[in-house]
């Protein structure tokens, strides 16, 4: 995608208090990645350079990434992992699928070996501990995919111990709810792509919007095409940190763009620090 349709990359940073955490841990820093669409048309090289010399300077102690390396065909992720070996974490690399790494039958397992092959764990319905047992990291399967169940993972922790969830869809904060997260990391929704300043994501708003464009006017707006609630339901939930229940939620804008581009909305690399 052309710079001018999807602006320059955003370092967003912020700091996210854990109830509990281990004085070891105060300070830890985890870059966060989502949504490449690495396949030729969404992510220029450029771009994807750029997030990683931006998350390379960030020094992290765990990186995550989380969903959606490809778009359909997943042949692309084997170009992909070149670039990505180039990541440096102090506690290594850890994925998640979102609903374009599994697209087709073959998707899951071609993604899936190409990142073990570079060394980054993918973690599909499974508990990993790359901070120590004090910290556990819970990476959830993609929540369109008929694997999805949380249940027994989530069961297998105590409830004492804090712990942190990568899931790609934000929709499944909504599940999560009647358990323990202290931070769920989630992408999917590109930010709603076209944000107005002090309104939010357009997405949010516009069946009521499209409901007062004349009839013959609205076919000519492409970003209304479609049913938007079918990418997630709550789309209050498009970008950026959210309480959810008890537990805390920050979803990732992405870094791939689709038509008709982003406004108000740059592709992201987040840098958080836990405290």
């Amino acid at each position: 995608m052309h710079w001018l349709f999807t602006g320059g990359l955003s370092v967003d940073k912020l700091t996210v208090k854990i109830a509990g955490l281990a004085p070891s841990l105060q300070g830890t820093r985890l870059v966060q990645l989502s949504d490449f669409h690495y396949d030729g048309l969404r992510l220029s090289e450029k771009m994807l350079e750029d997030a990683i010399a931006a998350t390379n300077e960030a020094e992290p102690d765990l990186i995550v990434l989380t969903g959606d390396y490809v778009t359909d065909d997943p042949t692309p992720i084997h170009q992909l992992v070149l670039r990505l070996k180039h990541l440096q974490s102090r506690c290594g690399i850890y994925a998640v699928l979102g609903n374009h790494d599994i697209h087709y039958g073959h998707s899951q397992a071609e993604v899936t070996e190409a990142f073990t092959r570079i060394g980054v764990q993918v973690l599909w319905n499974e508990i990993a501990y790359p901070l120590g047992q004090e910290l556990p990291l819970v990476g959830l399967a993609d929540y369109w995919s008929r694997e999805f169940n949380p249940a027994p993972v989530m069961k297998q922790l105590n409830p004492a111990i804090p712990r942190i969830v990568l899931s790609h869809n934000p929709d499944t904060a909504k599940i999560l709810a009647q358990w323990r997260v202290d931070l769920q990391l989630s992408g999917h929704t590109h930010g709603g792509h076209i944000v107005i300043p002090g309104i939010g994501p357009v997405v949010f708003h516009y069946k009521k919007m499209l409901k007062q464009l004349p009839k013959k006017m609205r076919r000519w707006v492409p970003f209304f095409l479609g049913d938007c609630s079918k990418v997630v339901r709550y789309w209050e939930w498009a970008q950026g940190f959210h309480q959810v229940a008890d537990n805390q939620l920050y979803v990732n804008r992405g870094l791939g763009t689709y038509r008709p581009g982003r406004l108000f909305c740059p592709p992201e690399v987040t840098v958080i620090t836990l405290v």
